[in-house]
């Protein structure tokens, strides 16, 4: 399992109208941040300022969360006049709270909502702003290096060079950011171009010094200093390969003991291009919205879904591992979503009214219109579309793929990174069309697409293992690799009995990398650009 992914967001808090607690004079507020632990605990996190004699202050203090992508974090502000000075606040005037979760702030980036008492009444006409910022320097130099007439440090044949960009640390010491490949036997080395982070190289100050050493590569680790050079970024981003920023490598041993000595070769910068490096938060906030589509496996394997051992049987207490998957992932991915309207599809069963097999039909029976009014609404179509099919075969997965991946590719028009589609695929068993299918995930990964897959019952899911790119080694029955790892396949079974998050964490971890890793593949900048802003 991939780890998961951890952002830092600031939270800036406003509010207006607030109620007037205080005689003679306006409420004192300060705003408090709560997160759930349970469904009904609640611990705090953090407090702002408070702010004296206002009924629209702004906060100095902002509040700053880890965030995950694949975890629904419920956040709480409660609004409070302090007239006193002790931290608890039972005794203090209750101006009003609001509920959300972490995940719909980031996603609307600005929010203004109404304040309400603990009854749930408005608290007056009182209002709060929340406004999320990724907290981050996303930076990065682009570097095309260079070296000529470098020492030859070995006996026989000649030197294998290798550099080492180093950032002075507040004790005055080096600390190493970025080595480059080993170029074998060569004195005129050209190394392939790499990345650094502007804030790893030198905390984000353009003019702070760095040093780049080279040294020749020793298999048993003693490796030579061939030479070294100190400089500032501000030095190296006007570099081009017309018009290189070159620099003596010196070998201060050498120096010292040669009259005539001037180097031990020449690094020459070719490129240092600061460039922006967009992050998920970058997209999601910037405006893509996040498509979440779910496919239901409905072959005869399963069981008849009216006896107690069938897989799709909806037990007295309204829950099987079909609808356990849709709510675990669904309702994290919603958040994501503005019209929390969700298109739902089954596959592998005999529909009315030709009782034909289909592979992609609208568990609606609404060709027209697939969509389910939220993660409910797609629990609901489930429920009702069971009686109404006849379970069937085979375990088709391609026809759903390539029926998001229409629109998926009517997405990319668009020339930003305006949409993403997540496809959720449940099934009980094998894959019967694992070529077409393995066709489909290949064409799929040049989309802005991710699929995932849960598997239910104790099925053999090896080939779903198979399907699950970690390694980068998926290719179609043509040999042509997936330009990048779309799939993750998780079975339900190691989930039983776990937190209901988990299954979330475990599936949706991997999305942000794969969203980021698409739309930068294709150079895509989020509708609203927010380096631009």
């Amino acid at each position: 399992m991939a780890a998961q992914c951890v952002m830092k967001i600031e939270l800036s808090i406003s509010c207006s109208n607030l109620m007037d607690r205080d005689i003679g004079s306006k409420s004192d507020p300060l705003c408090v941040l709560l997160m759930s632990s349970s469904e009904k605990h609640w611990f705090e996190v953090d407090r702002t300022e408070r702010i004296n004699n206002c009924l629209n202050p702004k906060f100095n203090k902002k509040f700053l969360i880890d965030y995950y992508f694949e975890v629904v974090q419920k956040l709480k502000f409660g609004v409070y006049d302090i007239d006193n000075q002790t931290i608890d606040l039972g005794d203090d005037d209750f101006l009003g709270e609001f509920e959300i979760t972490l995940g719909q702030i980031v996603s609307s980036k600005t929010m203004t909502k109404p304040l309400v008492l603990k009854n749930g009444k408005p608290a007056g006409k009182g209002t709060i702003t929340i406004i999320a910022d990724e907290v981050k320097d996303n930076r990065v130099l682009n570097f095309e290096v260079a070296a000529r007439k470098l020492d030859n440090k070995d006996l026989f044949g000649k030197s294998d060079p290798y550099l080492e960009f180093h950032k002075q640390i507040p004790n005055g010491s080096w600390q190493m950011v970025h080595r480059t490949e080993v170029i074998k036997n060569n004195l005129n080395p050209v190394w392939r171009p790499f990345k650094i982070p502007l804030r790893s190289l030198c905390d984000g100050d353009l003019e702070k010094t760095i040093k780049v050493e080279c040294y020749d590569y020793d298999n048993d680790g003693s490796h030579d200093l061939i030479g070294y050079f100190e400089t500032r970024v501000s030095q190296l981003k006007d570099a081009s390969p017309t018009s290189p920023v070159e620099f003596d490598c010196i070998n201060p041993k050498k120096k010292q003991k040669k009259k005539n000595y001037r180097n031990s070769g020449v690094v020459s910068v070719k490129q240092c291009q600061v460039s922006v490096e967009y992050t998920f938060l970058d997209y999601i906030m910037g405006g893509c919205q996040m498509n979440f589509i779910v496919g239901i496996d409905f072959t005869a394997s399963n069981g008849d879904p009216r006896s107690p051992t069938s897989l799709h049987y909806i037990s007295p207490n309204g829950v099987n591992e079909y609808l356990a998957a849709i709510w675990s992932v669904g309702v994290v991915i919603q958040d994501y979503d503005a019209d929390k309207m969700f298109p739902a599809f089954g596959f592998g069963a005999q529909v009315p009214p030709t009782w034909q097999v289909s592979h992609e039909f609208p568990i609606n029976f609404n060709p027209s219109n697939p969509q389910c009014a939220g993660i409910q609404g797609i629990v609901d179509a489930y429920r009702a579309s069971l009686p109404q099919v006849r379970l069937y075969g085979p375990t088709n997965f391609s026809p759903i793929i390539n029926h998001v991946a229409k629109f998926a590719s009517a997405a990319t028009q668009q020339q930003t990174a305006s949409q993403y589609f997540v496809l959720l695929i449940i099934t009980d068993g094998e894959i019967t069309d694992l070529d077409e299918t393995r066709n489909a995930i290949v064409n799929a990964a040049k989309l802005p697409m991710s699929i995932i897959i849960v598997g239910v019952g104790g099925a053999d899911f090896s080939a779903m293992e198979f399907l699950d790119g970690d390694n980068g080694c998926l290719r179609s029955v043509t040999g042509e690799m997936a330009v990048r790892d779309i799939v993750q396949f998780v079975p339900f079974r190691k989930f039983q009995g776990a937190a209901k998050e988990a299954l979330a964490q475990c599936v949706l971890a991997e999305v942000p990398q794969q969203v980021v890793t698409y739309f930068s593949m294709y150079k895509l900048r989020p509708p609203k650009d927010p380096a631009t802003k």
